[in-house]
């Protein structure tokens, strides 16, 4: 079952309040998708760390109903 990009983008900002996300599908199909989110929450973290609060506001959709995600995230400038 595939996922729309606001919904993916819905639960990454119910769990990083602040987060600035931006959502690509790649190929048209709802299955693979990039995103860029930027926090101020990432702050001092380490890009694994910073994924994983990602992933974890995605909350277990990750392999299943959303097959791939290319995720880039950043501090605000």
């Amino acid at each position: 079952m595939a996922m729309e990009a606001a919904e993916i983008e819905t639960m990454i900002r119910e769990s990083i309040p602040d987060a600035k996300v931006t959502i690509q599908d790649l190929r048209g199909d709802g299955d693979h998708y990039s995103a860029l989110v930027i926090s101020q929450a990432f702050d001092g973290i380490s890009r694994v760390k910073q994924h994983q609060m990602v992933y974890k506001a995605l909350k277990g959709k990750m392999g299943d109903d959303l097959h791939a995600l290319a995720l880039q995230t950043s501090v605000p400038e």
